[in-house]
C-alpha cells in the first residue's frame, strides 16, 4: 500500500496537468491511503503498524469484505515494528509515501502537507536509527506471502530521496551518500526500490544520472548490456509472479526519464553503437503500454473492463463473489471457494479498471482464477501504470 501510494503521489506530481479531470481523483485516492500511513505510523509511540491479518489464516478464506469479521476469520492480528524489531524496509517506503503525498498537498491542502511531512520525517528517522528487515522481525507472520527480498538499503534510499524531494533539506543528501547503495539492477518493484530513487535523483545528482541510464540500457532490447527479455509479442518479461507489475513500474520510468531528458535536451549511448534519445525510451513504454491494452496475440486487454475481450474470471474475492445485493446473507471463512472459487463461470461483479498479473512467457493467457500468479490485480501495479496512460493520452 505504501508504495502504491508513492506511485501515485509521482504520478500527480510529473503528470499533473495530463491528468486533466483525474487529477482530484488521484488525489483522492492518495488521500485515501495516506490518512491510513498516518494512523499506522501515530498510534503508538514508538511503533509502526504495517499489517492487518495473518495472510496465513487470509488465504484460508474466500469471502467478501463485507463479510470479514472476527467471527468468520479470527485471527485478524495487528503486526508492527519497533526498536526491538526493526523494519527499515516498510518504514521507509512508508517515509516514502508520506513525503511524496506531502508534495502532492502542498499548494491545495497545506496544513495536511505539513502533516504529513512531519510524519515522514519521524517515520524515516525510526528507519535509519534502528536498522533490520521487517520480514526477519516478523517471520512466518508476512513470509512467504510478503517477504522482502532486495534488504532494506534500496527502501532507505528511496525515503530518502523522497525526503529530499519535499524539503531540499542537505542532511537527506547525506544520507543517501552514507547508503553507498550501488548495486547494479534491472528491476524496479514495490521490493526493488533502487532504479525508481536513482530517477528520482537523476536530475540533481551526476553519479545517479548515470546509474539511471545503465538502468536504462538493461532494459532496452537492442542494447549491448541488456539484461531483459521480451516476448515474442513484446511484453518486458521479468518474473513469472505478476509480471505486469514489473512492466508498469518499468514504464513509468521510461516515461518519465524521457521528460528529464527532453527538458535538458539530452541523449546517451549503450555501447558504443546505440543512442537512446527520449523517443526511444517513449517508444518502448507505448509499445507497453498497448500491449497491455490488447495489442498483443491474444487480442486480450489486461484492464478488466477496458476493450471487447479482457479477464473475466480474475483472482479477487469481491469480484467473484455474488453482491451483498443480490445475496446479503453472509459467507463463512471457506463457503465461498465452493462454488465460486472453483467454478469456470465468470465473476458476476466486474472490476472496472484493474490491471490482472498478465500472459505467460508466451504471451498466453488462461483467464483462471485460481492461477493467482497471472489472474491476481494489484494496487501497485495500477499505481504505476497512471502515470504513462496519462503521458501517453495528452
Amino acid at each position: 500500500m505504501a508504495f502504491t501510494t508513492t506511485m501515485l503521489s509521482w504520478g500527480a506530481m510529473e503528470y499533473a496537468r495530463k491528468l486533466g479531470p483525474q487529477l482530484p481523483e488521484t488525489r483522492a485516492a492518495i488521500r485515501w491511503a495516506a490518512d491510513y500511513l498516518l494512523k499506522c505510523a501515530r498510534a503508538t509511540p514508538g511503533k509502526l503498524y504495517v499489517g492487518v491479518g495473518d495472510p496465513n489464516a487470509d488465504h484460508r478464506c474466500w469471502i467478501r469484505p463485507e463479510d470479514m469479521d472476527a467471527a468468520s476469520n479470527p485471527a485478524r492480528s495487528v503486526y508492527s515494528v519497533s526498536p526491538s524489531n526493526p523494519g527499515s524496509d516498510v518504514a521507509g517506503e512508508t517515509a516514502a509515501a508520506l513525503a511524496a503525498a506531502s508534495i502532492v498537498f502542498r499548494k491545495v491542502d497545506p496544513n495536511y502537507s505539513r502533516s504529513l511531512l512531519i510524519t515522514a520525517r519521524n517515520v524515516m528517522d525510526f528507519a535509519l536509527k534502528y536498522r533490520g528487515s521487517y520480514s526477519d522481525s516478523l517471520g512466518s507472520a508476512v513470509c512467504p506471502f510478503y517477504c522482502s527480498y532486495s534488504g532494506y538499503t534500496d527502501e532507505l534510499l528511496w525515503g530518502a530521496a523522497w525526503l529530499f524531494r519535499a524539503t531540499n533539506d542537505a542532511y537527506y543528501v547525506n544520507v543517501i551518500r552514507s547508503l553507498g547503495a550501488n548495486d547494479g539492477t534491472d528491476i524496479f518493484s514495490w521490493d526493488n526500490k533502487y532504479a525508481g530513487a536513482r530517477v528520482l535523483l537523476a536530475r540533481g545528482f551526476e553519479n545517479f544520472r548515470q546509474r539511471t541510464e545503465e538502468f536504462i540500457c538493461r532494459i532496452l532490447p537492442n542494447s549491448p548490456s541488456s539484461t531483459t527479455q521480451y516476448t515474442a509479442g513484446g511484453l518486458m518479461w521479468k518474473l513469472s509472479q505478476s509480471n505486469l507489475q514489473y512492466v508498469t513500474s518499468i514504464s513509468f520510468l521510461l516515461t518519465t526519464y524521457s521528460k528529464y531528458m527532453a527538458t535538458s535536451n539530452n541523449s546517451f549511448y549503450c555501447g558504443n553503437q546505440l543512442r537512446v534519445t527520449q523517443q526511444t525510451l517513449r517508444s518502448l513504454a507505448r509499445k507497453q503500454m498497448d500491449y497491455i491494452l490488447g495489442e498483443n496475440p491474444m487480442k486480450m486487454s489486461y484492464m478488466v473492463g477496458y476493450g471487447a475481450n479482457y479477464p473475466k474470471r480474475i483472482h479477487h474475492r469481491g469480484s467473484s463473489l455474488p453482491s451483498v445485493r443480490v445475496r446479503p446473507q453472509p459467507f463463512g471463512c471457506e463457503a465461498g471457494f465452493q462454488p465460486f472459487y472453483y467454478t469456470p463461470n465468470p465473476n458476476p461483479n466486474t472490476l472496472t479498471g484493474a490491471v490482472v498479473g498478465g500472459p505467460d512467457q508466451n504471451d498466453f493467457y488462461s483467464d483462471d482464477r485460481t492461477d493467482f500468479s497471472h489472474s491476481e490485480p494489484a494496487t501497485y501495479i495500477n499505481a504505476a501504470i497512471v502515470g504513462p496512460l496519462a503521458f501517453f493520452a495528452s
